[in-house]
């Protein structure tokens, strides 16, 4: 029998998982993995290379962002903000925002649709 059913990419339910090996680093790249995916929002882990970054966009949501580790430079509307491991960050919605990596970097991203 041939199933049909897509590989299942996020977190596995009630198992602890280390939030730093949930994705790696790539030289040169952006990597980032989906860990929950509902209709109200979602949740993404992402590994920065030195030096890499998201270009400025926006959202019609807000957006928390968790620093795992490394550094960053994360610009909202204009207003650049240091990011280290354990730091927090609001993402307003609606507001241009930006990530570069000042460091390797890991970061979770939390969106609320609302």
């Amino acid at each position: 029998m041939t199933s049909t059913t897509p590989p299942r990419l996020e977190i596995a339910e009630a198992q602890a998982f280390s939030l730093r090996n949930l994705v790696n680093y790539q030289e040169g790249s952006v990597v980032s993995r989906v860990i929950l995916k509902r209709d109200k929002g979602n949740v993404t882990v992402f590994a920065f290379d030195q030096g890499q970054g998201l270009s400025e966009h926006t959202s019609p949501f807000d957006a928390l962002v968790q620093a795992v580790e490394g550094e960053a430079e994360i610009t909202v509307a204009g207003n650049a903000i240091a990011l280290k491991a354990g730091d927090v960050l609001l993402l307003p919605a609606n507001k241009p925002h930006a990530v570069k990596a000042t460091a390797r970097f890991k970061m979770v991203l939390t969106m609320i649709r609302s």
